[in-house]
């Protein structure tokens, strides 16, 4: 275990979903300051909340999601309120989790926009996407921004490690959440994606 995070104190909003709990865990078994926001501490579609919870820490997290409100209003709302809040509490590194639905495929093309991708649940890749665009429009030159999904999907729940790339969305890509979390963490510490939605997956 090393402590290459020591020093660094993170906020993760939406610490209690499946990816806020992974980011959570990596982060503390490697030395970061973690502070958890679930939705009792908070409205993330509040800057004031965002910006009374963040104040004091280097960089923030954000793996939300709310089941009853619209996502096309629930996205873009939160990303306003993470760009504003955050700046006010003077936070310099956001990483978001995306969706890969709307990262673009090695032919240009987004993967929900490919043959045979699920649409029944296009409201919900339309409304993530449209979070991504708010937070690239309202964050202000002071707060680096990344967003990073999964390539594909997400790996069973438990399943081990092998590292981590970046590329294109790829339907049929999976990577581990322990991964995924140390992708976030990575760009938390040696930020390399700047105001940029990136896919992660397998190495």
């Amino acid at each position: 275990m090393t402590n290459n995070g020591r020093g660094i104190k993170v906020i993760v909003f939406g610490a209690r979903g499946r990816v806020g709990r992974a980011v959570v865990a990596e982060a503390r078994a490697h030395g970061y300051e973690v502070t958890e926001a679930g939705r009792g501490d908070g409205d993330v579609t509040s800057a004031a909340d965002v910006a009374r919870l963040a104040v004091g820490h280097d960089a923030a997290v954000a793996a939300v999601y709310d089941a009853q409100a619209a996502p096309g209003e629930f996205f873009p709302a939160a990303a306003r309120a993470l760009a504003a809040g955050l700046a006010e509490a003077g936070v310099g590194r956001l990483v978001s989790v995306g969706l890969a639905s709307v990262l673009a495929t090695r032919s240009g093309a987004a993967l929900m926009d490919t043959p045979g991708y699920p649409q029944e649940w296009r409201e919900f890749y339309v409304g993530h996407g449209a979070g991504t665009e708010a937070l690239r429009a309202a964050a202000p030159a002071g707060l680096d921004w990344a967003v990073l999904s999964p390539a594909g999907d997400f790996a069973p729940v438990g399943a081990s490690g092998g590292g981590y790339a970046f590329g294109p969305a790829d339907a049929a890509g999976r990577i581990a959440h322990t991964d995924f979390a140390r992708a976030v963490l990575d760009e938390i510490r040696t930020p390399t994606v700047h105001r940029a939605h990136a896919g992660v997956t397998s190495a």
